[in-house]
């Protein structure tokens, strides 16, 4: 009996003491790889109420990866807390029971994957004589935690999405805005759509949502000039349009209707493009009611005044050639005004400068009386009557002569023709002044100078322009800035290739040059006879077959190799059309110019540079107050 109980003992001891001594062994923590796969395989190995099922088992992560896992998993406003307890004990369980190795835990697992995966992995028999009910309930069960999972998923996205785009500082501040438009968009594809409109009670809803929708949005450009029911508007049509979208299934007829509404809204934007262009042009004719009234009342003035209180001081300079000479051209009193001013502020020695304009019969004795009243400083100011140059005739001009033809007096004003060209541009009748030809005659206005700096009223002066008469032509009779950035400033945008004519003697592809601020050389001009070239190509587009009417074409042709390219910086074009032009080029320009339609002394004129220009005029001087211009 002892010994029964001595072995009995040793038994119970050694029950006690094995897996202590096992579990306790050193040589375990250094268990190979292969160890570890055997202990999977037992493990999933292990069966449940006779169920030969396989566990599953989730692949062990990265703590990185474990925490973006965390963050994206989903929850419903409900269960949140009770979801986020079960999912730290299921992700703690399946780290106690997972293993893998270094490439498994590079890998990130999308959480809603890992759910679907999970589910599916439970459909998969490990044994052939797997009972079919329990294949049948897993099946069922996969399918509603797919279906659960989507429901948070469509729950909860908005607000990760919003999460998203703030984490990424990518804020878009008008996406209300743009969704509440689409909504009528879409709305408008319902309602005109049969299946739609068979159902009464949802087009009288759908109509009610697309006026409060409308209401909300009016001329709202961001989310900021949104009411604050407007979310609720967008919800409720949103609601609306998904009804619409389950009353008319058919694709194709929608892809249809938005084809036939994309159609109509191109063939009204082409429709409203050429109105607009039509207006604009119509705008850049008209002289402003203060613009007219202005010279009308310096008119008044300057004959009031004596003989001896017209005239102009510094005569004796006009035909120096050791100071800076300009040439302006115009019958714009406060443009021209702008032009001298902002000229003579930038000057460093402004007596050292001297101003020739050339006017025409209308505004003579006006620019006069303006200068008169205002002289510009210390320079000099010579203001001349077209109409006195008896030089200046059909006989001895040949665009003299085609400007005064009916036939390019009917080109300019008869309405048809103006509503058919695609060209208006080219009917502004400012081409119809032989002010605007006047810079093909320099030497001939002014036989005793050197070299003249041409100006443009539509310019502003931003820097000193002295250098530009010891700018070295090299034999050049032009000195103009190069505007052949875009392809729209070459050659084959101004002439006719197809005639023969410019085909043979132009290229192309030449770049072209911009007119409002050019060094002539007066000299080289008559040594190459340059006045006889344009009067030949003039006459050669009697008919306008080789350029439509304006002074570049012509010029292009008459200064073809005959042009110095200056720097860019000197003259900066663009600011009449172009709303973005550069500004730091705008700031290092020493002239900018108002080429276009957009005049700064135009309501139609673009704000954003119609400062550079106002700031030369003193909008409290008499004269303008009573005409009623302001800036």
């Amino acid at each position: 009996m002892v010994t029964i109980r001595n072995l009995v003992l040793f038994l119970l001891l050694l029950t006690v003491a094995a897996p202590i001594l096992l579990y306790t062994d050193p040589s375990a923590s250094f268990t190979t790889p292969s160890s570890k796969r055997d202990f999977l395989d037992e493990v999933t190995a292990l069966t449940f109420n006779s169920d030969g099922n396989r566990l599953n088992l989730l692949p062990r992560k990265s703590p990185a990866v474990v925490r973006r896992d965390v963050v994206g998993v989903v929850y419903s406003t409900q269960d949140s807390d009770s979801s986020r307890r079960q999912e730290t004990r299921d992700q703690f369980s399946a780290r106690v029971l997972s293993a893998t190795d270094d490439e498994t835990q590079s890998q990130t697992v999308n959480p809603i994957q890992q759910l679907t995966h999970a589910a599916s992995e439970m459909d998969k028999p490990n044994d052939m004589h797997v009972s079919s009910n329990t294949s049948q309930n897993r099946e069922k069960m996969h399918v509603q935690l797919t279906q659960k999972t989507a429901e948070k998923v469509d729950e909860q996205e908005p607000k990760d999405s919003g999460a998203e785009k703030e984490r990424g500082n990518v804020v878009m501040p008008d996406a209300q805005v743009r969704h509440l438009k689409d909504q009528l968009i879409r709305a408008k594809v319902y309602l005109s759509l049969p299946a739609a409109k068979a159902n009464p009670h949802f087009v009288r809803e759908l109509r009610l949502r697309v006026k409060e929708v409308q209401r909300a949005v009016l001329d709202a450009s961001k989310d900021s000039d949104l009411p604050k029911n407007a979310l609720e508007k967008l919800k409720a049509m949103e609601q609306t349009l998904a009804k619409g979208k389950q009353i008319q299934d058919d694709c194709s007829t929608v892809v249809k209707k938005l084809r036939a509404m994309l159609h109509s809204a191109e063939e009204q934007l082409r429709v409203h493009k050429k109105q607009t262009m039509f207006l604009t042009q119509l705008t850049a004719k008209t002289i402003p009611k203060g613009l007219h009234c202005l010279p009308l009342r310096l008119t008044t003035d300057y004959y009031a005044l004596n003989s001896s209180q017209q005239q102009f001081p510094n005569q004796e300079k006009l035909e120096d050639n050791q100071l800076y000479h300009y040439a302006l051209f115009s019958d714009n009193v406060l443009a021209a005004s702008v032009v001298v001013n902002s000229t003579v502020t930038n000057a460093k020695h402004p007596s050292k400068h001297v101003f020739h304009i050339v006017t025409d019969r209308l505004n003579y004795a006006a620019m006069r009386m303006w200068f008169l009243n205002n002289p510009p400083g210390k320079a000099t100011i010579q203001v001349q009557n077209v109409e006195e140059f008896t030089w200046l005739n059909s006989s001895y001009s040949p665009v003299l002569k085609q400007l005064s033809s009916r036939s390019m007096i009917n080109y300019y004003f008869r309405a048809h023709h103006t509503n058919s060209d695609a060209n208006l541009k080219f009917r502004n009748p400012k081409y119809l002044s032989i002010l605007n030809h006047l810079r093909f005659y320099l030497p001939e206005i002014f036989p005793k100078l050197s070299k003249v700096l041409f100006l443009d009223d539509d310019i502003v002066v931003q820097k000193d322009l002295s250098g530009l008469w010891s700018v070295d032509l090299k034999g050049n009779v032009n000195g103009a800035v190069e505007t052949c950035g875009e392809s729209f400033h070459r050659f084959d945008r101004y002439l006719n290739f197809s005639n023969p004519l410019i085909s043979k003697n132009f290229d192309p592809r030449a770049c072209g040059w911009a007119y409002g601020m050019n060094v002539f050389d007066l000299d080289e001009w008559k040594r190459q006879n340059i006045t006889e070239v344009y009067h030949r190509w003039q006459n050669l587009n009697q008919d306008r077959e080789l350029w439509k009417l304006g002074t570049l074409p012509p010029g292009l042709i008459t200064f073809w190799k005959r042009t110095y390219p200056l720097e860019r910086r000197w003259h900066v074009l663009g600011l009449g059309y172009n709303p973005s032009v550069n500004q730091r080029d705008i700031e290092r320009a020493a002239v900018v110019h108002y080429n276009g339609n957009l005049k700064p002394w135009l309501e139609i004129g673009l704000p954003k540079y119609r400062g550079i220009w106002s700031k030369h005029v003193d909008y409290q001087h008499v004269y303008l107050r009573e005409c009623n211009i302001n800036p």
